[in-house]
């Protein structure tokens, strides 16, 4: 397993939390690997939009070590850690310059606490992020695989347009527990059509616990990780900066380890080896 890097015994406890329990049960072998049923494709979009979906933490219905009560309620979006905390995706993005919030939606789906979109402001690209219940995270888990197939497109209302979002997105993130070393799904979706999506995966050894169920989906895995690691804002942040600008996997994956250097103080060649893109 690669280096862990982290500042403090605090902060490494709270990046352990997104992988305490390894189960070696294969999501990919148990499996059922019936498509979901499509009547037609995605909806285009004019605009680059990108989907993060957040699995909130939560102390009890994911097999994580604990964190303090406060920070991993995965029913209380506004404190938890991968979304209202300092480095959640919730505050990080709402202090970030160069977007704008235009949306705040609060229980847009039974599985959904919140729902912002923003707008990056020099750049025609969206982004939408939804808080899922920890309590969901499988169902956070499917939608990621669901969206990065092609599959389930949703219609969101913005300013005076609307966007699609969902399996009309061109990046789809997951942020959270790798719940896949929990549980096995019970269908692999299956790519839907021949367009390109990216895939980010900040979860703890994803490149291990996702191969195989993202490669059915189509999808290319712009960036993911090989060992343990803190799932922050940061990182993502960095990560969709570099598409935006349409680099390449590799300058990606640099910037994502950069982000994580400069916060975990972990060492540059360190966080180079937690961060892999492409197969």
């Amino acid at each position: 397993m690669k280096k862990i890097c982290q500042q403090s015994v605090i902060l490494f406890l709270l990046a352990f939390a997104s992988c305490a329990r390894i189960e070696h049960a294969s999501t990919q072998s148990n499996a059922n690997r019936s498509s979901d049923t499509r009547t037609e494709p995605a909806p285009r979009n004019t605009s680059r939009v990108i989907h993060v979906l957040v699995a909130l933490c939560d102390n009890q219905y994911q097999g994580i070590v604990p964190v303090p009560a406060r920070i991993g309620n995965g029913d209380d979006a506004a404190n938890n850690l991968y979304w209202g905390a300092a480095f959640g995706v919730r505050t990080f993005f709402k202090r970030a310059s160069e977007w704008q919030l235009v949306l705040d939606e609060r229980n847009p789906a039974p599985a959904i606490l919140e729902r912002l979109v923003f707008k990056r402001k020099d750049k025609d690209v969206y982004l939408v992020a939804d808080a899922y219940r920890g309590r969901e995270i499988k169902q956070c888990t499917t939608d990621f695989l669901r969206f990065a197939a092609g599959i389930g497109a949703q219609k969101v209302a913005v300013e005076t347009a609307a966007i699609y979002a969902g399996g009309s997105a061109d990046l789809i993130a997951y942020v959270g527990h790798d719940g896949l070393m929990d549980f096995s799904l019970d269908k692999l979706p299956q790519r839907a059509d021949d367009r390109r999506r990216d895939a980010v995966i900040l979860a703890c050894i994803s490149k291990s616990y996702f191969a195989a169920p993202l490669r059915q989906t189509g999808a290319r895995p712009l960036v993911w990780t090989t060992g343990l690691m803190a799932p922050e804002a940061y990182v993502l942040k960095a990560a969709i900066d570099g598409w935006i600008l349409k680099e390449d996997g590799e300058k990606i994956r640099r910037r994502a380890a950069e982000a994580y250097n400069t916060y975990q103080r972990c060492g540059l060649k360190a966080a180079m080896n937690l961060f892999s893109t492409g197969w």
